[in-house]
């Protein structure tokens, strides 16, 4: 290699691509590209699936809790965060119906 021939660094690289990527979030906030909504009424709080269990049958969960709870609002489920008690949603199907909750039974009712 000769003394004239620039070479670039494997450092100098991950600096110019971090850089950059700071430099692209600043400019997208500064133009009012990235949209941070104070109005949490229409929002998700979470995407959820049900797991069919068949008696006696093992399934495989996560031993972590999510930082999310379900309570009952007036006959209806809502799932609520453990970070902000305000933030909280009704749990409704594909066709945007809410499900119902009753009360817990009893342990023998199992």
């Amino acid at each position: 290699m000769s003394q004239n021939e620039a070479t670039y660094t494997i450092r100098s690289l991950i600096v110019t691509a971090i850089v950059s990527i700071i430099a692209t979030v600043l400019v997208l906030e500064l133009s009012g590209k990235i949209a941070h909504p104070d109005n949490k009424d229409h929002m998700p709080v979470g995407d959820f699936q049900a797991i069919h269990i068949k008696p006696g049958e093992d399934f495989r969960m996560s031993p972590k809790a999510s930082e999310l709870h379900a309570v009952c609002v007036d006959g209806y489920l809502a799932i609520a965060s453990d970070a902000d008690p305000d933030y909280r949603g009704v749990l409704v199907d594909y066709k945007n119906r809410g499900v119902r909750c009753r009360p817990a039974p009893m342990s023998g009712d199992l």
